[in-house]
């Protein structure tokens, strides 16, 4: 039951260091290098990350620069930097793109909100299957008679606190994200 309840608590540990992946490539009011690692540029038929093609940088609160090793995959860098979901507009300045980040609005507050919104609900459906393995792991050691029903029932109870510690993590990081985007 102990390997039953530390495979529970690594998965829900990688749960959580994935949603916060997740949420560093949200954009809020300030330009980060952060908001450009997710992005994936085609270099030479090869889905690249970004920050693999070059060095990126945070020379003002409102810009970013990213200084493109090849020459070559500037074209690629660019194009995949105005199709990302960021919503920004890259400017060339012979190996380097200067990427003005502008101000949010409203709307576009809401709408990160939204998107925050889903990756988090993404998180605690992840985290509950993590829930409904361990149980079942739990009723096949109760059905092989490795353990009895008392101990299947404070299993699960111990499942239950393990996975609500786990949702409440991700309300709170969630909920913290939210008052940094919506804070003008």
């Amino acid at each position: 039951m102990k390997e039953v309840y530390s495979t529970l608590e690594s998965q829900c540990k990688k749960t959580i260091e994935h949603f916060h992946t997740q949420l560093s490539g949200m954009r809020t009011g300030r330009a980060t290098t952060k908001m450009l690692e997710n992005i994936m540029v085609d270099y030479y038929g090869t889905q690249t990350p970004l920050n693999q093609l070059g060095m990126l940088n945070a020379p003002e609160p409102r810009q970013l620069t990213v200084q493109i090793y090849d020459a070559g995959a500037l074209d690629a860098a660019e194009k995949a930097i105005q199709n990302s979901e960021l919503g920004l507009n890259p400017a060339r300045d012979g190996n380097l793109i200067r990427i003005p980040v502008p101000a949010l609005t409203e709307d576009r507050r809401k709408e990160i909100v939204k998107a925050l919104g889903k990756e988090a609900e993404d998180s605690k459906i992840s985290v509950r299957n993590h829930r409904r393995e361990a149980i079942d792991q739990i009723k096949k050691l109760k059905d092989s008679k490795e353990i009895g029903e008392d101990e299947q029932k404070k299993a699960q109870d111990e499942i239950q606190k393990v996975t609500d510690k786990y949702i409440k993590e991700i309300d709170g990081i969630m909920s913290e994200k939210e008052k940094e985007i919506m804070t003008v």
